[in-house]
């Protein structure tokens, strides 16, 4: 297979699931195009392709959505975890206050989409929570309850403190922990990577630039002001880094797609520090453009993470340490090298949307108790390849 291009999620000649999947981004469909059936609940989404499986829900249509969930030919359910309940009145807001509604479009059936899981359904259902809270949200507990896996990019490493100020008004305690109903529902996380993001998944690979071809030893670009308060602080001492002779680079605008894949690869080192959530896009950018990712240490648990020191590093955020991590990463140039060569295959195999795709289908179904093969599911081969 040539190096600018992706594999797709099922492989070479394997048959994909048959999936619908309900969301704002259609994340399975990027996958498995052929085989996901994608109705979007994206509120300004405006045309749809039928013969391409992109959907969208209107009350015209909600019964031929129950239908296809209740229908025993699909091998798995994929939803999106909701921001808010439809009914609730940030939901109506964000639903009926939009510029849209002067179009003459009121997107409300999409909003009650997801809903349609309290009903019949026939497949195993997975949910994928992207956001940023470490939280789940009381609009998604019935969905944890339906589902058998509920994927979750910010996963706290005390998995219950998923449910602090949701399911229980402060950090759960002893108590709540040993409520059965509250422990299946924990025992259902598991978490998710942020990955590759789709606009990069969908255009060739990058080139890798070879260490002597380096022209920045660090990169950053990205929201400080109003954002992490690592960001803010970090930013100084990356700054100050420049009197000792250290070439930092950080573009005073947003740069273009293709412009800022090339500032990647062309630094020693990207600084990739927490947002509004620990996993950003960057992290997994950086690894795959050649360079080393160097983010504040994780405070979440990860799906197959990038290891500190193999395929990334890692600082400690109290004052001085973002700065110390540099010189010392600098002082290194062939471990950082070696780190560089480790990250992008990493990436390539675990945080693409394919990989990440069919990591959500494989727990899934083991989750589920379900094998390749079966429900209308093949993978191709026998069971035991399905799973790499």
């Amino acid at each position: 297979m040539p190096d600018s291009t992706y594999p797709n999620a099922a492989g070479g000649g394997e048959a994909a699931p048959t999936i619908v999947e309900i969301g704002h981004t259609g994340f399975m469909q990027a996958a498995f195009p052929d085989t996901t059936e994608f109705w979007s609940t994206w509120p300004d989404e405006t045309s749809e392709d039928p013969a391409r499986g992109r959907r969208l829900p209107t009350f015209a249509n909600l019964r031929e959505l129950a239908r296809r969930l209740a229908d025993p030919a699909v091998d798995l359910v994929v939803v999106h975890a909701l921001s808010c309940a439809p009914w609730s009145p940030r939901g109506l807001g964000r639903t009926l206050f939009r510029r849209s509604l002067l179009r003459g479009s009121v997107p409300l059936a999409r909003a009650f989409a997801p809903q349609l899981l309290r009903g019949r359904v026939a497949a195993p259902i997975a949910v994928l929570d992207f956001d940023d809270p470490a939280v789940v949200d009381r609009a998604n507990v019935f969905l944890l309850d339906r589902a058998s896996v509920y994927f979750k990019r910010e996963l706290p490493p005390d998995a219950w403190q998923a449910f602090t100020g949701t399911l229980h008004w402060r950090v759960p305690t002893p108590r709540f922990r040993r409520v059965a109903r509250h422990r299946r529902r924990m025992e259902k996380l598991a978490p998710l990577s942020l990955g590759l993001p789709l606009s990069v998944f969908s255009r060739p690979r990058p080139a890798v630039v070879p260490p002597a071809e380096k022209t920045a030893d660090v990169f950053f670009a990205g929201r400080v002001t109003d954002s992490s308060t690592v960001r803010e602080r970090g930013l100084a001492e990356l700054v100050a880094l420049r009197d000792e002779g250290i070439v930092v680079d950080i573009p005073d605008q947003p740069l273009p797609l293709d412009a800022y894949l090339e500032r990647l690869a062309r630094a020693r080192l990207v600084w990739t520090p927490e947002g509004y959530g620990w996993q950003c896009f960057r992290l997994y950018e950086a690894a795959l453009c050649g360079s080393v990712p160097l983010a504040n240490r994780p405070t979440i648990l990860q799906h197959a993470p990038l290891v500190d020191g193999t395929h990334a590093l890692y600082y400690d955020p109290e004052p001085g340490g973002l700065a110390r991590a540099v010189r010392a990463a600098l002082a290194a140039p062939d471990r950082l090298a070696a780190i560089a060569a480790a990250g992008r295959p990493h990436v390539l195999a675990h945080h693409t949307p394919a990989a990440i795709a069919r990591h959500v289908v494989e727990t899934t179904f083991a989750r589920a108790g379900r094998r390749p093969g079966g429900g209308g599911y093949r993978w191709g081969g026998p069971p035991e390849a399905a799973v790499t």
